[in-house]
């Protein structure tokens, strides 16, 4: 049983009159034995949260507190035990009221005292009370996305991340996504495990190869779906902000099921996938793994205005254009969630953006609707925001309403 010690939350004061629109928003929020946190009550409106403190307070435990409302392993993408509090029995618990354009839902998730310690252990989920079969329920609910100094390298690295990027938001538009990923990524492994065990028989590979051709086309045209709306997206945010200091993007998505399915039925790509895949086995053993597939796709960035690829720009280009992005994305969200924009938290953002990109941001996200968590050391790194947001000050664990600056 997930148990939060109850606690006096604190004041309330919301800063945006009553909306009729769809809202997603966090009103309260409760932590257990999580991270830094021993026990904590926090109250809030539908405006954006602006968290600042020293470095080390818990600005980002609580912003991670937040992403654990929803599917998948958080923004920091930490092993479930290592949340757990220093000093506690093993066991922590995140407690919400969310607010969605479906009603308001009561979300609990955590571990239970005692549960293993194994990286890949998995944490409780209840909606309303009832547990639930794990953290892929929440994506039904719940839309978020983030920027975290980690992102940096998200158009240099490899393209995993890339891939990870562009899967999340296409889990906001279709939660079963999700079971497809699954069931491709456990079919590869099955793949690679027969390669390696030297398995020669036909037999043993044919029924894996036609779900990873079944599932790998089906994420294949998903992804390029999510990549055509998108774009679509940044040239209505182009035109209607043709000054706005974050770069438009150029996007693509890049891999032989892609290509294929521009020019032919999704049906004959799958046939053509698998015979592909049994062709393929002794150069795939001799690789040690299964080397075609919607795995070795890439999301493909330019930066618009240059027409350069986006890892050729400057470390500043990089950060303003994935703002722009994620922006892009947030929008997107919300006119395929009936006008309810998405959570968006944004780690450390005066590290980011100097002051005139900090405050067209602000007011992108006023216009988006959203209830964007942000964090920094400084209040006056806000200062744009005004009385548009909801300040707090987190140090030694312990978070305090301040005064908005005007």
């Amino acid at each position: 049983m997930l148990r939060v010690p109850a606690e006096p939350p604190l004041k309330h004061v919301t800063n945006l009159p009553p909306t009729t629109t769809a809202r997603l928003w966090v009103e309260t929020l409760r932590l257990g034995n999580f991270r830094n946190y021993a026990s904590i009550a926090l109250k809030f409106g539908p405006e954006p949260v602006v968290l600042v403190g020293p470095n080390g307070a818990g600005k980002t435990n609580l912003m991670e507190a937040v992403s654990l409302l929803g599917a998948g392993q958080g923004l920091r993408r930490s092993p479930f035990p290592e949340l757990a509090r220093a000093g506690g029995n093993g066991d922590w618990a995140v407690a919400a009221r969310v607010n969605t354009a479906n009603g308001p839902f009561d979300i609990g998730t955590g571990l239970q005292p005692g549960a293993s310690t194994h990286a890949r252990t998995g944490r409780i989920v209840k909606v309303n009370g009832e547990v639930k079969g794990g953290s892929g329920v929440l994506a039904d609910m719940i839309e978020m996305l983030w920027v975290t100094p980690a992102m940096d390298g998200l158009f240099t690295g490899p393209g995993a991340d890339r891939r990870r990027f562009l899967d999340r938001l296409i889990l906001a538009f279709d939660p079963g996504y999700r079971t497809r990923l699954g069931h491709f990524e456990r079919a590869m492994t099955q793949r690679n495990r027969l390669l390696s065990d030297n398995v020669r028989a036909p037999a043993q590979f044919e029924g894996l190869e036609r779900i990873l051709a079944e599932t790998g086309v089906a994420i294949a045209a998903a992804r390029a779906e999510a990549v055509d709306q998108l774009s679509a997206t940044i040239r209505a945010r182009r035109k209607r902000m043709p000054s706005s200091p974050f770069p438009w993007a150029m996007i693509d998505i890049t891999g032989e099921l892609e290509e294929q399915l521009q020019q032919t039925p999704a049906v004959d790509v799958e046939d053509t996938y698998a015979k592909m895949l049994s062709a393929n086995r002794e150069r795939d053993r001799a690789a040690g793994r299964t080397l075609d597939g919607p795995h070795r796709s890439d999301l493909v960035v330019a930066h618009g205005p240059k027409a350069m690829p986006a890892k050729l720009c400057s470390t500043g280009e990089q950060k303003a254009l994935l703002v722009g992005l994620v922006m892009a994305h947030a929008e997107l969200i919300r006119q395929r969630r009936g006008g309810a924009a998405p959570l968006l938290l944004r780690d450390q953002i005066a590290a980011h953006h100097d002051p005139q990109r900090r405050a067209a941001l602000f007011d992108d996200i006023i216009a988006l609707g959203t209830q964007a968590w942000m964090t920094g050391t400084d209040q006056e790194s806000f200062a744009a925001l005004g009385r548009r947001a909801s300040v707090y000050r987190v140090e030694n664990a312990s978070v305090l309403r301040l005064t908005p600056l005007s």
